[in-house]
């Protein structure tokens, strides 16, 4: 900001100032002592109004205001470039200054135990009842709206606590996993099989390597839909169709590696259109050693108790 216009705000402020404070003193200088039967000469419905001085009350919490504004002015920025003279501030407060110093008292308290636990393996931080409190905090504040509170995730985002893992379920594979963000997509195969396609690699899936029957009043060719499997879908989920940890694609003998759902319909809805999923990477906001405690904590969602 210019010279001329800081002097121009902190003109206008301290003067609109000084002049509310001489209107209330002037006002009240001409009131009268005490009460007084005079009115201001008018009526509404039969009811008047007296001229009574204002009660002192009113009138010093009129001069409290501006006192009040006064001290704010000199502690907080508010007359043009003045940054004021706030106790901690050397460069005046702002909402920015402020949240820096909350993150170094934070930085200041914490940090030392974030990087007792990022010195440790992630197998190792699982198994200690501190580090996961604090894992659990940063999942509820960060993770839950996508995979639920209970880590189980939800329709489109995969369930924390079972052995099915997309991408790997490796200590170090979840870490790169929640730094890194993932991104899977498989394309659309409706226009390349047709209908007829779609309709007999989804029976094959449900019943050859899922294992369970086609829905009553179904009916398929499995061994067409076997070999359209073999043809165009072995690549990323494997001939036995185990998937492809590398590229995301999921363990299709195992129901639960379905996240947009196992039925027969969906099966089908998920072949002819593909899907498209993304998890945002975390290392930027969270920072890495917030990243360790987070990933031994999911680490430690799917693991058998008896191995703790």
């Amino acid at each position: 900001m210019t010279a001329f216009w800081s002097g121009y705000i902190t003109l206008l402020t301290l003067g609109s100032l000084v002049a509310l404070l001489w209107l209330i003193f002037a006002t009240r200088s001409g009131e009268a002592s005490g009460p007084a039967d005079k009115t201001l000469g008018h009526a509404f419905d039969g009811i008047e109004e007296y001229d009574n001085p204002l009660p002192k009350w009113w009138f010093l919490l009129f001069v409290g205001t501006i006192a009040f504004a006064g001290a704010y002015l000199l502690l907080y920025p508010g007359l043009g470039n003045f940054k004021g003279i706030l106790p901690g501030y050397e460069n005046g407060w702002t909402q920015v200054n402020q949240w820096q110093r909350e993150m170094d008292k934070a930085e200041a308290l914490y940090g030392p135990i974030y990087a007792k636990y990022a010195a440790m393996p992630i197998e190792a931080v699982a198994q200690d009842e501190a580090a996961l409190k604090m894992g659990g905090r940063l999942f509820a504040s960060n993770c839950s709206v996508c995979h639920g509170s209970d880590a189980k995730g939800a329709y489109g985002f995969p369930n924390l606590t079972d052995h099915e893992w997309r991408w790997g379920g490796e200590a170090s594979t979840i870490a790169q996993s929640i730094n890194n963000g993932r991104t899977g997509v498989m394309p659309p195969h409706g226009p390349l099989i047709g209908d007829d396609g779609v309709r007999n690699v989804a029976a094959f899936v449900l019943t050859q390597l899922a294992s369970r029957k086609l829905p009553e009043g179904e009916t398929a060719d499995i061994e067409a839909g076997r070999k359209v499997f073999e043809t165009t879908c072995f690549a990323c989920h494997g001939k036995d169709g185990h998937g492809m940890p590398m590229m995301g694609a999921p363990n299709l003998t195992n129901p639960a590696a379905f996240i947009y759902g196992s039925s027969f319909a969906q099966l089908q809805q998920t072949i002819r259109y593909g899907r498209s999923g993304s998890m945002p990477a975390q290392n930027e906001f969270l920072g890495a050693d917030k990243v360790h405690l987070l990933a031994a904590y999911v680490y430690s969602l799917s693991q058998d108790k008896e191995k703790k």
